[in-house]
């Protein structure tokens, strides 16, 4: 059943506390009745978890310890949040390990005494069951990608994802199965049922579309279908350059599936669908798409999503598209765009999943499918969450994105480029960029050293999460980079939900993305001069003001996430 509440909200003593459940994560907004006193120090946030040890949150900054560009890992400590509390109106919490039963947390508002020390005033506790939404046949999950990297220094060492040397599809993955079921999280779990299902069913054929493609299980287990799997493989020219590891998997396939099942080609420019049809005596019954190649990068390093959709109507949309494409003899598959399956959005309505709609590309026109997007965007009342690929494409969708500096709602996005990481949020007049040579080179705690994992993408999610706690909410997410040039020239899906709980979870993603980049920007920006430390109750200005200047983007922000729109 689909949880009907898009946030949990508890109020006492004056100290509100909201709590958005996303995928295995939370984001806790908090609000006061009236405006602070002076010596207001911030929050503390106890987590209750259903089978351990209560524990306070832990902050990364403190009262005593600045921090600056220079600081080394080894310098760092972290606080619990009852000694350093979070000077912000929200806060989130990804446990290491989540638990089966209901999380409680509480949250208490802490005061500086007139001797400096940290007194408790108003707190207030909730509690839920830490899930993504929950429907009969429909599931959604994310990759943990560079988010948890600091968990992922603690628990494996920052050891590499692949044997080193020469990338091969033929290595001890035993040794590096641990690492994958972490770094792949909810994503990989709903990748590997699907082919459990495949495999375990003689009934079940597949068909594949597939862009990058060299995570060994993925292709082991395509191997073991034999004569039940049809493949459509992108081969554009980067998946045949030296040390490409497509052509392998490309020959590996005929091998075992035959020829004349596997099939290869890129449109105008890719083949870009990430797509699994399961097939029951011939006749589709479920879909896997989303985000995420099938690839150790894709899984193991990108941030990514997957959608699985257990209906024949919606599993049979996408089969038209791939017989659109398998059946035609060209590279390019020039019949695609003006073929009735590239012709307009599809409507989702069918019991056991979220409604919705799905356009299949490449179109004739790119306004068949980015049109939508854009006046989505345009008509948006709160806020706008996105995390794409860089701004330099064209179209309806990226003029919009373009804009919303301008406009009077609450936006938060992240892009990509090669060398560098931008994210862009009200108010701001450019957008801040993260050069990678920082990331891999100066990484703070509680992010220590990541392992790069090579060249490409590192935010790899495509969605808009458009009003993502208003009571009419919509995502656009897919394969889609939202970009017209894409749009006219790439096989993807794009699709959109309507759907509350869902909205919430790709809402508490896109946060969770901006957060931990724009503390990195911090970190890099913070000299001896401006070190990075919480505000003590003798700082000039209190650190809480500009969440009540209604001129400041923290004034917004706070009101979003603990006062949500017609609530």
């Amino acid at each position: 059943m689909a949880r009907k509440e898009r946030f949990i909200k508890a109020s006492s003593g004056g100290l509100t506390m909201l709590a958005y459940p996303g995928d295995d994560a939370v984001l806790l907004a908090f609000d006061l009745d009236a405006k602070p006193e002076a010596d207001f120090a911030g929050f503390a946030i106890k987590c209750i978890p259903p089978q351990s040890e209560p524990y306070y949150l832990y902050n990364r900054l403190n009262l005593t310890r600045p921090i600056t560009a220079a600081t080394t890992p080894s310098q760092r400590r972290f606080t619990p949040s009852n000694e350093a509390p979070f000077q912000k109106f929200r806060w989130i919490h990804v446990p290491k390990e989540v638990e089966v039963g209901d999380y409680v947390y509480e949250a208490c508002a802490m005061h500086f005494r007139p001797n400096g020390s940290l007194g408790k005033g108003a707190s207030v506790s909730l509690s839920f069951e830490m899930t993504p939404e929950k429907y009969a046949n429909f599931e959604m999950g994310f990759t943990r990608g560079y988010i948890s990297s600091q968990a992922y220094a603690e628990k494996f060492k920052n050891a590499p994802i692949r044997p080193p040397g020469e990338k091969t599809l033929d290595y001890d993955i035993c040794k590096f199965q641990q690492q994958y079921e972490w770094l792949g999280f909810h994503a990989r779990k709903l990748l590997l049922r699907f082919f459990d299902e495949c495999l375990n069913d003689s009934s079940i054929t597949v068909d594949l579309f597939a862009y990058d493609i060299d995570e060994q299980d993925i292709v082991r287990n395509l191997e073991k279908l034999r004569g039940r799997l049809r493949a459509f493989l992108d081969n554009a020219s980067l998946h045949n350059k030296p040390g490409a590891l497509e052509p392998q998997v490309h020959q590996r396939l005929i091998k075992s599936a035959g020829a004349e099942r596997v099939r290869v080609g890129h449109f105008k420019r890719f083949a870009h669908n990430k797509v699994l049809i399961q097939k029951r005596n011939g006749l589709p019954v479920k879909v896997l798409t989303g985000s995420a190649n099938f690839s150790v990068r894709g899984l193991y390093v990108q941030a990514n999503n997957i959608l699985v959709f257990d209906d024949p109507y919606v599993a049979g949309l996408y089969e038209k598209a791939f017989e659109q494409a398998f059946n035609d003899k060209t590279k390019t598959q020039t019949a695609f765009p003006v073929s009735n399956i590239a012709s307009d959005y599809f409507e989702i309505n069918v019991a056991g999943c979220p409604g919705g709609v799905v356009a299949f590309s490449p179109h004739k026109d790119a306004s068949v499918s980015l049109d939508r997007v854009a006046y989505e965007i345009k008509m948006a009342d709160s806020s706008v969450m996105f995390a794409i690929m860089e701004m330099g494409g064209t179209g309806p969708v990226m003029d919009e994105i373009k804009k919303l500096d301008a406009r009077k709602i609450f936006a938060y996005g992240v892009t990509q480029s090669s060398k560098s990481l931008r994210f862009f949020r009200s108010g701001s007049s450019r957008a801040k960029v993260v050069p990678f040579a920082f990331l891999d080179g100066k990484v703070p705690e509680p992010f220590k050293k990541e392992y790069s994992g090579g060249q490409g993408q590192v935010v790899h999610h495509k969605f808009v999460a458009v009003d993502f706690n208003d009571s009419a909410p919509i995502v656009f997410t897919g394969s889609s980079n939202l970009a017209a040039g894409g749009e006219k020239s790439n096989g993807d899906n794009l699709i959109a939900i309507f759907d509350q709980g869902i909205a919430t979870a790709y809402g508490v993603e896109a946060v969770r993305l901006l957060d931990h980049y724009d503390f990195r920007k911090k970190m890099k920006e913070a000299t001896d001069v401006k070190p990075l430390i919480l505000s003590s109750r003798d700082s000039k200005q209190p650190w809480w003001m500009p969440y009540y200047n209604e001129d400041h983007i923290k004034f917004h922000d706070r009101l979003l996430f603990s006062r949500p729109a017609k609530e």
